[in-house]
């Protein structure tokens, strides 16, 4: 009897021993980040029968259990993905808003310099000091929008940097996972019980990855872990573990992409889907980056074309047709830069875009794809498609709805062939001030319209677009343009436009009340054109209400050079809509707008996995105060196993003394 309390004392001893290391060991790690709690199972050994009963014989500690909730980890791992993703998008967006504040805000007072150099040489269009300046200004406004777009390059570098950094981070992930699953195994087969510090360490392993993207995990009754990630790419298979490479961008080599990487094979992963701080960066880089970056080169567009034409429709101090004042927006260079062919291409084919419409080009970018038979052009923001035509049969589908052509330079599609289109491509970057000379800024006008003296009604002919300066002011001369406008019916008015030297028409044409007619000239392939409107007091063929258009060039005279200050307040963006500075303001309250969404999101995003977190820890996590509580219990527990022992072996002493 005595030697079977001496069993049962040891046992509790024995258990008690565990639990108080268990506990020990739970309080030496209070502050070890991924512990979890762990607890010894303990449990009674099988009664001896004897005298009729089952006499019980002691304690024994079944397994060192981890006090582990899936459900609880799992929302917390969610949780995790979401905060890193807020956290990433607030703080890239941050900056941005930054820069679009500094970066934008000197881009718009360059541009009111400008303006006020222009509108300065209205005063005195012959002063070479005021054209001068005119022409360091615009060189200013260009170096800023220089300056603005390879800040948003480097913003694209350092973004495809710190991708392919996290790939690489998870990468090693992977590899220290797939090494703690072949450890678990093992240990699996050669000992009992769990390897609690392997799955601890599997965990925090897996809690470093869901910061950069999604995670799922498989536990098979081994232990070994599955991991999948983002939409449900395996990455870690058991004992094998996959890679994340990085890779060029096709067609765009600046849009770098992912892929599972394994030993003989590797899979296209989807960046802007796999969550956490990855799927936050190609956000970042591919929407609010890219937005901006194509309104500031829309910006830089508009200003050199608005501008160009601008001088185009004047003459110089030289009498000559003003030339490009920035760089030409339909160059070689710039019209094949705003195509990119794919890599996959089996075709000759080389294209270009050239821009029709400044005020129709959006920032949106396209793919044309060649079935065999026709060009489809897809706009990649709202996948809305237009029938571009054949090869060489191309038609202006493209140029009516959004300003620019789809040209073929050279070579013969093939079908399956893709194109990808950024309309607005390498404006900014390219913009440069062409004018050298002051005498060649075009303030003069080449023609004007003046009104006989006799004329009394409310008639009125302006010229409203010159094409060529030069062409329109020969042609002026050369036909001694002349306008007559009079009244056939009540609200119904008549004009022609004739030589006046020959009374030769060159247009004629009606109109009614309210409204206005545009006569090019000359007919067919136009130099200018006019807008006639307006009410005339004469009744009759022989009572017209006269205008005559003529040469108009003169070193005082400042009329071209007032239409060159009124582009600064003209609508050229968005369908004509807004000005330079309003799409500039625009494009910075939509990212400062941005900015302050994931500002709030990332505070969300916080509240919710500090919650998740600390449900997690009520159950994983140590608390001390509980574990101080089993300390004593364990203790006395101790303590009296060990009286156990001292009173079996007091009696075992007895009976021996009883036989000697």
């Amino acid at each position: 009897m005595s030697v079977n309390l001496y069993n049962t004392g040891v046992s509790g001893l024995l258990a008690s021993q565990q639990q108080l290391a268990t506990t020990g060991n739970n309080i030496a790690n209070v502050n070890t980040e991924g512990y979890t709690r762990q607890r010894a199972e303990q449990n009674a050994t099988t009664g001896i029968y004897s005298g009729g009963n089952f006499i019980g014989s002691g304690t024994y500690i079944e397994d060192i259990s981890r006090v582990y909730d899936q459900f609880s980890y799992k929302e917390q791992l969610l949780s995790q993905t979401s905060l890193s993703h807020a956290d990433s998008l607030n703080v890239d967006l941050g900056q941005l808003d930054q820069m679009m504040t500094f970066s934008g805000g000197a881009i718009n007072t360059s541009i009111t310099s400008f303006y006020e150099a222009i509108n300065s040489i209205s005063d005195n269009p012959s002063d070479l000091g005021l054209r001068n300046m005119a022409i360091s200004q615009a060189q200013i406004l260009s170096d800023d929008l220089n300056s603005m777009n390879e800040n948003l390059n480097q913003i694209v570098k350092s973004t495809n940097g710190e991708i392919a950094e996290i790939a690489g981070h998870i990468s090693d992930i992977s590899a220290e996972i797939g090494k703690i699953n072949e450890q678990i195994l093992f240990s699996q087969h050669s000992v009992q019980g769990q390897p609690n510090d392997l799955l601890d360490a599997r965990d925090s392993l897996v809690n470093e990855l869901s910061q950069y993207t999604s995670v799922n995990t498989i536990v098979d009754n081994l232990g070994v872990m599955t991991v999948m990630i983002g939409n449900g790419s395996t990455l870690v298979a058991g004992t094998t573990s996959l890679s994340v490479g990085v890779q060029a961008g096709d067609p765009d080599p600046n849009q770098t992409v992912l892929s599972i990487v394994g030993p003989n094979s590797s899979v296209y992963l989807n960046g802007s889907t796999v969550g956490g701080v990855l799927a936050a960066k190609y956000e970042f880089r591919d929407e609010h980056v890219a937005e901006v970056q194509s309104e500031m080169n829309r910006i830089a567009m508009a200003i050199s074309g608005t501008i160009n034409d601008a001088q185009h429709s004047g003459l110089d101090l030289n009498n000559e047709e003003g030339q490009n004042f920035f760089t030409d927006i339909n160059t070689p260079l710039l019209e094949q830069s705003r195509v990119f062919s794919s890599s996959k291409n089996t075709g000759t084919s080389e294209s270009s875009v050239t821009i029709t419409d400044i005020t129709k080009v959006p920032t949106d970018e396209f793919m044309v794809e060649f079935d065999g038979t026709n060009y489809t052009m897809t706009n990649l923001t709202d996948n809305s498609t237009l029938d571009l035509g054949t090869p060489g049969s191309l038609n202006t589908n493209a140029a009516d709805t959004y300003g620019f052509q789809f040209n073929e330079d050279s070579g013969t599609p093939a079908a399956g062939d893709v194109f990808i289109i950024k309309p607005t491509h390498n404006s900014a970057a390219l913009m440069d001030v062409s004018l050298t000379q002051a005498s060649g800024l075009a303030a003069s006008s080449a023609i004007d319209v003046t009104a006989s003296t006799t004329n009394i009604g409310g008639a009125s002919v302006e010229i409203s677009n010159v094409i060529g300066a030069t062409d329109a002011r020969q042609y002026a001369i050369d036909n001694n343009l002349a306008v007559d406008i009079y009244e056939t019916t009540p609200g119904s008015f008549a004009y022609r436009v004739y030589d006046s030297s020959t009374s030769t028409d060159i247009a004629t044409g009606s109109y009614v009340l309210g409204s206005s007619v545009t006569v090019e000239l000359p007919p067919g392939v136009a130099d200018f054109s006019i807008e006639i409107q307006g009410n005339p007091s004469g009744a009759s063929a022989i009572a017209p209400e006269t205008f005559s258009i003529s040469d108009s060039f003169g070193t005082g005279n400042n009329k071209n050079s007032l239409f060159l200050g009124l582009t600064q307040e003209q609508g050229i963006l968005n369908g004509g809509k807004d000005s330079f500075t309003q799409g500039l303001s625009i494009s910075t309250a939509t990212v400062g707008s941005a900015a302050k969404s994931a500002e709030l999101t990332e505070s969300t995003a916080q509240a919710l996995f500090t919650q998740a977190y600390n449900r997690n820890q009520s159950t994983s996590g140590v608390n001390l105060d509980e574990e101080a509580a089993n300390l004593l219990k364990y203790q006395q527990a101790y303590q009296a196993a060990s009286q156990i022992i001292s009173t079996a072996n007091t009696i075992f002493e007895t009976l021996l003394s009883a036989v000697r």
